[in-house]
């Protein structure tokens, strides 16, 4: 297994690789992975698209909600997800911080936070996860 953060995450979500995210930092407290803008990723007039910030968004609270599973757990997945948008993503780059809100034995819910490359809040997502056993 290689050390890359970012070869990790890719390989224990290929989804990732396809969307073109890369891990900043993983640990059970915070979640963080990096999206840079592309115009392969836009809408019109160059904005970023909502489905490629709310995927790298799951993508970082399905991490953090992983990285937190209780004991006998093996493996979590999205049963609700909230997002609100709040300012668009035209160039640069979008980080996702992903932070646990509540830890259960069969649910998780997570607060993920989308800034752009100048630290603005660009949305907010919060998401419940199941846990598997």
């Amino acid at each position: 297994m290689t050390d890359d953060p970012t070869a990790q995450l890719h390989s224990a979500m290929p989804f990732t690789r396809l969307l073109g995210a890369t891990a900043v930092a993983s640990t059970p407290e915070q979640v963080r992975l990096r999206l840079d803008w592309d115009e392969t990723r836009c809408t019109t007039a160059g904005l970023m698209h909502g489905g490629a910030l709310m995927a790298l968004a799951d993508s970082a609270g399905g991490l953090c909600a992983f990285l937190n599973l209780p004991e006998g757990a093996t493996g979590t997945a999205t049963v609700t997800s909230a997002t609100n948008f709040l300012r668009p993503v035209r160039s640069g780059h979008v980080e996702a911080v992903a932070t646990p809100l509540n830890v259960g034995r069969t649910v998780i819910v997570v607060d993920t936070v989308l800034r752009d490359g100048d630290g603005r809040l660009c949305a907010r997502v919060t998401q419940t996860q199941a846990v598997f056993r």
